[in-house]
């Protein structure tokens, strides 16, 4: 459309905005240091050790994940090739270690492999005209869709096994049978990888040589029929949707999705596997528990309740009906109904050292603890709820009963707890009651402290970067995970409006996708600050802010969910500026009149940002009312930024 005046000068340039645009430019400087340092020229990570196993192939891939993110939001050109060079890199490296086939993983769980798939299909959502990447998302699509290459079970509507990918189902767990042996002390906190099995009641049992073996033995027979971290798969046929709308990918992605669905039927809870007969439950005596990356073991709802949501967003997503969201109701219910007092330190929970150092202080202060897992005596394992669930339920939904879900598991969080506190996790994410509080008007100043602790994320991890000559655990496989300086959680929240990406392989969706009109790429222009400040199931409240005292800035905005949603309308408060910056004698400049200004578009909205100037947006949505598809920009202009 037309460009909208919907711009006002500023008096004073906000400090958000100053420090949003200080984070684009610190981000991408320590990013070149850790391309520089840990990349060779091809891509490839320097130094890699050789694997032992099928585990491993994730931790290469996600160093990146969040690089064409970056990019996406607003982040230099360069970005971009340095990401398709690390990944071809990467692949490479991969591929010759043997642990990928035709450029994709051999075969493992989805709780690693959407690990994986985070920086691949950013990249198709970052450049959708590359044919090459378009291709790889239709090849990788192709290996669950189609029934010949071993993965999918037409006839059951199954995946066949927990282990699968570019060799089809993969038996057992591993390519032998290695007895499961007490000593692995990583796995400890777990517990038991099966229940119930006679004379195996506890950790130490697996002592025991015969124990540890039959163990062992018991967790490759049952490594075969669907399990519910499968669902992510859905992430790759929705990936090649978001092309050109294939209906082999959609039609895979109702069907597979409706199978789970119609399996819960009216249990409270859903089954964590199904057999390769096609039964819910037949190769754990019929229980909904018991499966790999299941209700018990080992992370039970982190991992169940993930891969479920991101099945059911993808099914959302294809068919505009939400309905599949359900399932994670469900579960979520039904850990709420569990749910008891108590403090993070005082906890047994498996993963309580990071919500320790998460809350500082706090974690010795009382919070609510919810059970993770389930098994033969029932729910165990309480810990603090991670927001991730009831976070993305309410930001797709935007329906009052998903609210009241997120404010109870928000409310759950100790009184003490900062929710703007200095800490990085593997999931880039963490900050979700602290922004969720801004959306709703309760800490107004979450952009500047967010932006200021975003910042100080970038200072430490280039620290640790610039000192892993000294830093013990600079050999470990997952360092560059520790120290890649790409930090995008904040960015996705207040220029996207969005929670970070569902780490176990859910798709960028975000509320809003920006274009820089003048270069003809996605994201933010440069000197260009965003601030989504309101969400809800009507609409959007978003300021624009032009930090350049010397250049114009012209920035389109489209819909978000990858154009599921469109935007119909936009009004500003706009200063009638004619008078503007008024004559040097004067000790300020004149203030104009203010009129209401409305447009109404087609998710087709340009504004253009002169000097130092900004715009306060309230955005009508019509949610659902798109054809959501990856967004390929148009042509930049011939002159760059109307100077």
């Amino acid at each position: 459309m037309a460009d909208a005046h919907l711009s006002s000068p500023l008096r004073t340039v906000p400090a958000w905005a100053v420090l949003q645009r200080r984070l684009f430019d610190e981000i991408e400087q320590a990013r070149r240091l850790f391309r520089d340092r840990y990349t060779l020229p091809d891509g490839r990570l320097r130094g890699v050790a050789e694997f032992e196993d099928r585990d491993g192939v994730d931790d290469l891939y996600e160093p990146f994940f969040n690089w064409p993110a970056f990019y996406v939001l607003g982040g230099p050109d360069e970005v971009l090739a340095d990401s398709k060079r690390a990944w071809e890199g990467v692949t490479a490296q991969l591929t010759e270690a043997g642990m990928l086939t035709d450029e994709y993983d051999n075969g493992y769980d989805w709780f690693h492999q959407g690990e994986s798939l985070l920086f691949f299909a950013g990249i198709c959502a970052a450049d959708p005209a590359d044919e090459a990447y378009a291709a790889r998302a239709r090849r990788f699509a192709a290996l669950f869709t189609d029934p010949a290459h071993g993965n999918y079970d037409a006839e059951h509507n199954i995946i066949r096994a927990p282990h699968n990918g570019a060799l089809g189902a993969r038996p057992g767990l591993d390519d032998t049978v290695v007895p499961y042996t007490a000593d692995r002390a990583e796995m400890r906190p777990y517990g038991l990888p099966i229940q119930g099995l006679p004379g195996i009641d506890t950790w130490d049992d697996l002592a025991d040589p015969a124990n540890a073996l039959r163990m062992s033995e018991e967790m490759h027979r049952r490594a075969q029929g669907d399990v519910a971290v499968n669902l992510a798969a859905t992430s790759l046929a929705a990936n090649t949707w978001l092309y050109d709308g294939d209906e082999t990918a959609s039609a895979w992605i109702r069907r597979y999705v409706d199978g789970w669905r119609e399996r819960a039927g009216s249990s409270p809870v859903m089954f964590d596997s199904i057999g390769p007969d096609g039964v819910a439950g037949s190769l754990q005596e019929g229980r909904w528990w018991g499966a790999h990356y299941g209700w018990a073991w080992p992370h039970g709802f982190h991992s169940v309740a993930m891969s479920t949501l991101i099945g059911a967003v993808n099914h959302a997503l294809i068919t505009r009906d939400d309905t599949a969201l359900d399932l994670v109701r469900t579960m979520l219910d039904a850990v709420l109904a569990e749910a008891r007092p108590g403090s993070a330190a005082g906890s047994t929970y498996s993963l309580r050292g990071g919500w320790n150092a998460r809350y500082g202080a706090a974690a010795e202060d009382e919070g609510m603890l919810v059970p993770y897992r389930y098994g033969v005596d029932g729910w165990f394992d309480f810990g603090p709820l991670q927001l991730d669930v009831p976070v993305w339920l309410w930001w797709w939904s935007r329906t009052d009963a998903d609210r009241a879900r997120l404010e109870h598991a928000i409310a759950g969080i100790p009184a003490s707890a900062d929710r703007v506190a200095p800490f990085r996790d593997k999931e880039e994410a963490g900050h979700e009651a602290g922004w969720y509080s801004f959306l709703a008007g309760g800490l107004p100043d979450y952009p500047q402290r967010a932006l200021e602790m975003a910042l100080g994320q970038v200072a430490r991890r280039t620290a640790m970067m610039l000192g892993d000559a000294q830093d013990p655990d600079a050999a470990h496989l997952h360092f560059w995970q520790r120290v890649n300086p790409v930090v995008t959680e904040v960015l996705t929240q207040l220029v996207g409006g969005a929670p970070q990406v569902l780490y176990n392989g859910g798709l960028g969706h975000t509320a809003l996708r920006y274009e820089d009109v003048d270069r003809g790429r996605p994201g933010l222009p440069e000197d260009v600050a965003a601030l989504v400040h309101r969400l809800d199931a009507d609409g959007i409240g978003l300021r624009l802010v032009n930090t350049s005292v010397t250049r114009t800035r012209t920035v389109r905005l489209r819909g978000g969910r990858f154009g599921l949603d469109r935007i119909v309308a936009a009004s500003a408060r706009v200063e009638d500026a004619s008078a503007y910056p008024g004559a040097s004698g004067t000790y300020a400049s004149p203030l104009g009149a203010f009129s209401t200004v409305s447009v109404e578009c087609d998710d087709d909205l340009v504004v253009v940002l002169p000097p130092a100037h900004g715009a306060d947006l309230d955005l009508t949505i019509a949610r659902a009312t798109g054809s959501p598809r990856h967004l390929t920009t148009a042509a930049p202009r011939t002159t760059e930024g109307h100077a």
